[in-house]
């Protein structure tokens, strides 16, 4: 027995002497399931969403690109250094850095194979189906850094703050999602990169069949008093990079002012940056969404 209780000890020691292996861990993204050897623990991280929703998860990213344009994002990853840009990564920054795991997507979702010699790459872009995309991500990061439960619990946030916008808009009529961009116009409708306004919210298309493109559907002032929308929802392009110009100013004009949105003070600009770049980021999602449920609840 003394024999048997000092193999015992032995096997006991040797495993506690030997390394743990890491779990591999399948997740999703946006080009289809990716296995991981396991949890990474140091990650350059080429997308603005995917930042804004890991920070929402307690993970800090080790390298991020020189200019974010997202002001909430600044104090969190302040020391975190620098590896170029979304277009142009800092291929040198980035090798220095020995991370475990490289995210990309959306604008810098073509350099991922300049950036596969380095590191795994996983494409996290969000399409126009973005709520729904979105929380994707949010599983995907939870399930890749072993943060399921904090996933689960910013999931649950989101949904309920999805129905209280969703009831909120019930019978306010139609809605116009418009991007300037200096003195241009674009709309946005159902299918489009801001069109979850519309299918995620419940908030009817002031005019239906809009192109769904990247850049949407350019439009003019006849087109907007036309369409005679009950709400605008604005988003500044410029103000969101940091160029100067006024999305207030450019619509200032005799044809939007004739529409039932300005006469009942319905036109709504929201917070630019959060939307426009880091669309689809866990803390984005949630601050356009209590920007909505104020406008729509007066």
């Amino acid at each position: 027995m003394l024999r048997l209780a000092r193999l015992a000890a032995v096997a006991s020691a040797i495993a506690l002497a030997v390394p743990a292996v890491a779990a591999a861990v399948e997740i999703e993204t946006a080009k289809g399931p990716v296995t991981l050897a396991g949890t990474p623990e140091k990650v350059a991280v080429f997308d603005i969403a995917a930042i804004d929703t890991l920070l929402a998860l307690g993970i800090v990213p080790a390298g991020v690109p020189d200019k974010l344009y997202v002001a909430y994002l600044g104090e969190d990853i302040a020391k975190a250094p620098k590896v170029g840009t979304l277009f142009e990564p800092n291929l040198e920054a980035v090798a220095g850095l020995s991370p475990d795991l490289i995210v990309i997507g959306g604008r810098s979702s073509t350099q991922g194979e300049a950036l596969a010699p380095i590191a795994p790459v996983i494409d996290m872009t969000i399409g126009s189906d973005v709520v729904a995309e979105a929380k994707a991500r949010l599983t995907a990061y939870g399930k890749a850094f072993g943060r399921q439960a904090r996933a689960a619990e910013l999931t649950a946030a989101l949904d309920a703050e999805l129905a209280a916008v969703a009831k909120a808009a019930e019978g306010k009529g139609t809605a116009l999602v418009l991007l300037t961009n200096g003195t241009k116009l674009s709309a946005y409708g159902a299918g489009s990169r801001f069109g979850w306004i519309h299918s995620t919210l419940g908030l009817p298309e002031a005019r239906e069949g809009l192109k769904t493109d990247t850049h949407g559907d350019a439009i003019s002032f006849e087109f907007i008093a036309e369409t005679n929308p009950d709400w605008i929802f604005v988003i500044d392009r410029g103000a969101a990079i940091g160029e100067a110009g006024s999305a207030a100013a450019t619509l200032d004009n005799p044809l939007v002012k004739g529409t039932k949105a300005a006469k009942a003070e319905q036109i709504v600009y929201l917070s630019p940056a959060p939307i426009y770049i880091a669309g689809g980021g866990y803390t984005s999602l949630m601050g356009t969404l209590a920007e909505l449920k104020a406008a729509l609840a007066k």
